[in-house]
């Protein structure tokens, strides 16, 4: 049974090809799928009878449907418990940013059920890995916000992968999703509206640049030595961070492009002044940005976040030595769909 939402355009006419229709049915079905959000096979009219009867017999629309979900107090944050085929279940978040025309909304997506990094802080490294997701199961996850911003009079103009799991260790469907959701028959959600977050899986980056995918690019630091990243990111041991750093110069030099850096900042533990001057020194000569993100409660991790005055001096401290930053406004936190929140427990 082929799932459609696991299908590029090239996989679509290569399929109609094998069934033996015309290619030309795949403009329409592409259209369906990704402009009127379709949720069954039966409402496209376009198409032969022969073809839709195949396509009713042999393919499948794989739309996931929410367990669950909960909205924030100021009605801008929206975060769905979605159901999987096989019974798994992931968490996605809907965002809105800006007021009345400027208003944008942005899907945080998940790519794996948990995640095996086990970074100390994060809700999704503490519940363990089970699977990567298909890339058909990454694209219902933006239709699906899609079809509720559609309900709402709005658009999806977003896309971050910052959800439950690491991308790049699930590279190949992560990829294939985005060429469905960058496509511009489809969602036409831009490459620069597309952010991919990592923790720094050096080979995945290598092969972003090689490959010339000009999606934005952000990289979990948090740590500006490899004794202390380990101690927040156990499975980093593979990425030292001198090797890591190589890797986003490599990046931005091949791509021409900035790389964003995140840093979660926990009291007393990476919101040092000393901290912040060595992450400078780091990123001396990388064009970036530092995305400061103030820690989110998890139930398996103690910390805290570090308070309005260390930040203020952690960025004056990059500001002095030419390093842009940001603190990167906390949405949906009393109903844990903030960064490093999200969970199946």
């Amino acid at each position: 049974m082929h799932n459609l939402y696991d299908l590029t355009p090239n996989d679509l006419t290569q399929l109609l090809t094998e069934w033996e229709f015309a290619t030309a049915h795949a403009r329409p079905l592409w259209r369906h799928l990704y402009r009127d959000l379709a949720t069954e096979l039966a409402t496209i009219a376009e198409l032969p009878p022969k073809l839709l009867a195949r396509l009713q017999a042999e393919a499948t629309l794989g739309h996931l449907t929410a367990a669950k979900s909960v909205q924030s107090q100021d009605g801008r944050t929206n975060k769905f418990l979605l159901n999987l085929r096989d019974g798994e279940q992931i968490e996605t978040v809907q965002m809105e940013y800006g007021e009345g025309p400027q208003t944008r909304t942005t899907a945080c997506l998940s790519s794996q059920v948990g995640c095996a990094l086990g970074c100390v802080f994060c809700a999704t490294g503490q519940m363990g890995f089970t699977r990567n997701l298909t890339s058909g199961e990454i694209v219902a996850q933006a239709l699906y916000v899609a079809r509720r911003c559609r309900e709402q009079g709005q658009r999806l103009s977003n896309l971050v992968l910052m959800g439950m799991g690491e991308p790049l260790l699930n590279y190949e469907a992560v990829m294939t999703a985005l060429e469905i959701l960058h496509n511009s028959a489809g969602l036409a959600i831009g490459a620069k509206q597309i952010t991919i977050s990592t923790v720094g899986v050096i080979p995945g980056i290598v092969r972003l640049a090689d490959e010339g995918r000009k999606y934005s690019l952000a990289v979990s630091l948090h740590a500006g030595n490899q004794p202390e990243r380990l101690a927040m990111i156990p499975a980093a041991h593979p990425w030292p961070v001198a090797e890591l750093l190589a890797a986003c110069r490599y990046y931005t030099e091949k791509l021409q492009q900035k790389i964003f850096f995140e840093w979660t900042l926990i009291a007393g533990k990476n919101d040092s002044t000393d901290q912040a001057r060595e992450l400078a020194e780091l990123l001396q000569g990388i064009p970036c940005q530092v995305n400061l993100i103030p820690l989110n409660p998890t139930v398996g991790f103690d910390g805290q976040a570090g308070d309005t005055a260390a930040i203020a001096a952690f960025r004056n401290i990059l500001a002095e030595r030419q390093i842009p930053s940001s603190v990167r406004q906390r949405r949906g936190i009393e109903i844990a769909a903030g960064c490093g929140q999200l969970a199946v427990t």
